[in-house]
């Protein structure tokens, strides 16, 4: 998915869809660290793809941006 098409879809959620979506990346980010721990396939351009991710979320919380539920 690209950047953009990720961003218009982030934006079209409210702030408890924002939410649920930052806590389903923290637990893929830890998945993904935990399988880069133990050496099991080249998962660093995952990890930066997922933080980059959850970033992006935490952007649009911080800004109200997350529509009112």
């Amino acid at each position: 998915m690209k950047v953009k098409e990720q961003l218009d879809q982030l934006r079209d959620m409210n702030a408890e869809e924002l939410k649920d979506q930052a806590d389903a990346l923290k637990e893929s980010l830890f998945r993904l660290k935990f399988r880069k721990a133990l050496g099991v396939g080249d998962t660093v351009s995952d990890i930066r793809r997922e933080k980059k991710t959850l970033a992006r979320v935490y952007t649009l919380l911080g800004e109200g941006k997350g529509k009112k539920a």
